[in-house]
């Protein structure tokens, strides 16, 4: 064989191993992904039976017994945060990713619903924000700066529940909700004690909405930019 041929042989087979390597780790992270996502939507469907189940109970439960708190809370936000990884990962037009949001979202109205009760009826002092934002490129410029901020808030004061919501998802609950609340379409918006609110400036200005001290550690105004 002469040399050219060598040549062009070993090219060949370089080529076919790299093209092999490749359609092989393609084929891996699409088994993990898989594997990810399917065990977001087991967790998902076992965490949405779970919070009905309590929220039956505890509808007719005395106050007492409410008082000591919604267990499931820490555990939806949680799997919020692994959603909102997986959905960063994959992108928001992901249909599995949309259909685990639909899921979730769905979870967290019903969180919301139970937590409303346990401050309307039951005189328990927390805080919630329901937050609105959009992945409509160009609609909410400033939803990153405010996602944070609620997280740098949550950690400043746990008692502060916040509720994230994807304004444009297709999902008939989260429609009534945004009409009972009479949220606008624009971003981001908040809903605080009734009180709605659109855009955001900076951690000072958003705790201007809460109690004073409700925040007892300090939260310097790291978003401003």
């Amino acid at each position: 064989m002469s040399i050219p041929a060598k040549n062009a042989l070993i090219s060949l087979l370089i080529t076919a191993a790299i093209i092999a390597s490749v359609v092989f780790a393609i084929r891996y992270l699409d088994q993990q992904r898989v594997a990810q996502l399917n065990e977001l939507q087991t967790e998902l469907a076992t965490d949405t039976l779970s919070i009905e189940t309590q929220f039956a109970l505890l509808e007719e439960a005395p106050c007492e017994a409410l008082t000591e708190g919604n267990t499931l809370s820490r555990e939806v936000t949680s799997l919020g945060e692994r959603l909102s990884f997986t959905e960063n990962r994959l992108g928001s037009d992901d249909a599995q990713v949309i259909q685990l949001k639909k899921q979730y979202t769905l979870l967290e109205i019903r969180d919301y619903l139970l937590t409303k009760r346990l401050t309307e009826a039951c005189d328990v002092d927390s805080k919630v924000a329901l937050y609105f934002y959009s992945n409509t490129p160009g609609t909410c410029e400033d939803c990153d700066r405010a996602s944070y901020a609620l997280g740098y808030l949550h950690n400043a004061n746990p008692s502060l529940r916040i509720y994230s919501f994807d304004y444009n998802l297709d999902l008939g609950a989260l429609a009534t909700l945004i009409a009972v609340e009479k949220v606008e379409p624009r971003f981001p918006a908040f809903v605080i004690d009734g009180e709605r609110i659109y855009g955001f400036e900076s951690v000072d200005d958003f705790k201007t909405y809460f109690p004073k001290n409700f925040f007892a550690t300090s939260t310097a105004t790291t978003t401003e930019e």
